[in-house]
């Protein structure tokens, strides 16, 4: 179908975030204590965290714009845990080392809080908390999976989910498609971009360096320490110490890194502001449910309603990522079918077969950050904490990251694979769908 205004929109949050620009890398005197690569939420976390505990000589280097990535295209939800399961997680760990894990991501959110109030930074903010929704309302296996998923988390990880029964959830939602639900009242949701906009401006107010359209051309280790960098405008600088935060759009500088990682996309798309008369979503609540392959979504300050879902080895055209996402959007909300859709996007998030985040350090000096896919906006800020403390020297990396590490992903045969994956949790889901009634 096509889209309401162009036949190639930017996202909604490029076309609706502030025009703020930063410059190019010139030159080649500069020095710095450390060099962040990448001007998504994890390298502007590393770079923010290294400012707070007093390190002054950082610079952010972005190949594009601020927020490019992942960063400044998700569906905006700020919410604890990672896109391994947490029963993964202590069955992997233990329940020390997992307890420590899971509670950096949910002192993230508040991190993250915080910065939006210190540096008044204007994202969209809602606090209305993250609502898990039972897409399979007819089985009594399903709810009961989600009673023990609110026991087992607060009992194991200290994390207090509410119960909210399937007519609390009707009189939220305009839609006979789920039964109850578990909302997670800490969570909250915001304009991505315009948050890393913020960010990037504190950065720069605070004495750092933000640098848009220098991609890294070349990366070379100094005799006696220390790490120079070309960008491709033939600019460069020197640093002591270098963070590449590359994400799923990190090309093959450092085999390592792109070795270890699986480019995805994932699709969102914003409808027309809903009328009056159409009042489907009567909660602050950012929405999800639990299919593997799930819908998520939102209801915006401007009305709008914000939609995502599906993964793909594809970053389709816009208006096929319209068609697709509104087919889903009216499963759930059949009474939308007269909305329009008018921007459609998608954006490569970086997976590990692990599914949880890469951190740690290649050589002296040279410290990575990725694989956020899927669940990124708290672990980027984790990320950057933990980054921070052993680049300052203040303590170093926990133990258990070390369990999840650059594991091989096989270039195209792993996209195949995982394409192949998500395919077959989608049939799982249909058939449980229909089984459930």
């Amino acid at each position: 179908m096509p889209l309401a205004n162009d036949s190639k929109p930017a996202s909604y949050y490029a076309a609706t975030a502030p025009k703020i620009q930063f410059s190019s890398l010139a030159g080649t005197g500069t020095q710095l204590e450390v060099a962040v690569v990448g001007g998504g939420f994890a390298g502007l976390a590393t770079a923010r965290g290294l400012q707070e505990r007093g390190m002054r000589g950082v610079a952010v280097l972005e190949a594009m714009r601020i927020g490019h990535g992942a960063s400044g295209r998700n569906g905006g939800f700020v919410f604890g845990g990672y896109s391994r399961d947490a029963r993964e997680l202590l069955l992997d760990l233990g329940p020390g080392p997992a307890r420590e894990l899971y509670a950096l991501s949910r002192s993230a959110v508040g991190l993250i809080r915080d910065r939006i109030q210190r540096h008044a930074i204007d994202c969209d903010r809602i606090e209305g908390g993250a609502l898990l929704l039972n897409w399979f309302r007819g089985s009594a296996r399903a709810s009961a999976e989600m009673q023990a998923q609110r026991d087992f988390l607060r009992e194991h990880f200290g994390t207090v989910w509410d119960e909210v029964d399937a007519a609390q959830v009707r009189d939220w939602l305009d839609s006979e498609r789920y039964g109850c639900g578990l909302m997670e009242r800490d969570a909250f949701h915001f304009h991505p971009l315009k948050y890393a906009l913020g960010l990037a401006q504190a950065i720069e107010a605070d004495g750092g360096r933000v640098h848009e359209h220098c991609a890294l051309a070349r990366l070379e280790p100094k005799a006696g320490g220390g790490f120079r960098l070309w960008t491709g405008n033939g600019a460069s600088l020197e640093a002591q110490q270098v963070v590449i935060a590359g994400g799923g759009y990190l090309q093959g500088l450092l085999p390592e890194l792109t070795g270890a990682r699986l480019p995805i996309a994932t699709y969102v798309m914003a409808t027309e502001p809903l009328s009056g008369a159409l009042n489907p979503i009567r909660t602050p609540a950012a929405l999800y449910d639990n299919r593997f392959a799930f819908d998520y979504y939102r209801l915006m300050p401007d009305r709008r309603l914000l939609w995502g879902g599906r993964i793909s080895t594809l970053e389709r055209a816009p208006e096929r990522i319209a068609e697709l996402l509104r087919a889903d959007m009216l499963k759930v909300y059949p009474q939308l079918a007269g909305v329009r859709i008018e921007h459609a996007w998608s954006g490569l998030m970086s997976y590990a077969r692990h599914k949880m985040p890469q951190i740690g350090e290649l050589s002296p000096g040279l410290w990575f950050a990725q694989a956020f896919g899927g669940h990124g906006v708290a672990p980027t800020t984790v990320a950057g904490e933990l980054l921070a403390d052993a680049i300052h020297g203040r303590k170093p990396l926990p133990a258990a990251l070390s369990r999840y590490g650059l594991t091989p992903v096989f270039g195209k045969l792993g996209l195949l694979a995982a394409q192949a994956s998500y395919s077959w949790a989608e049939l799982r889901d249909a058939l449980r769908e229909r089984a459930a009634g």
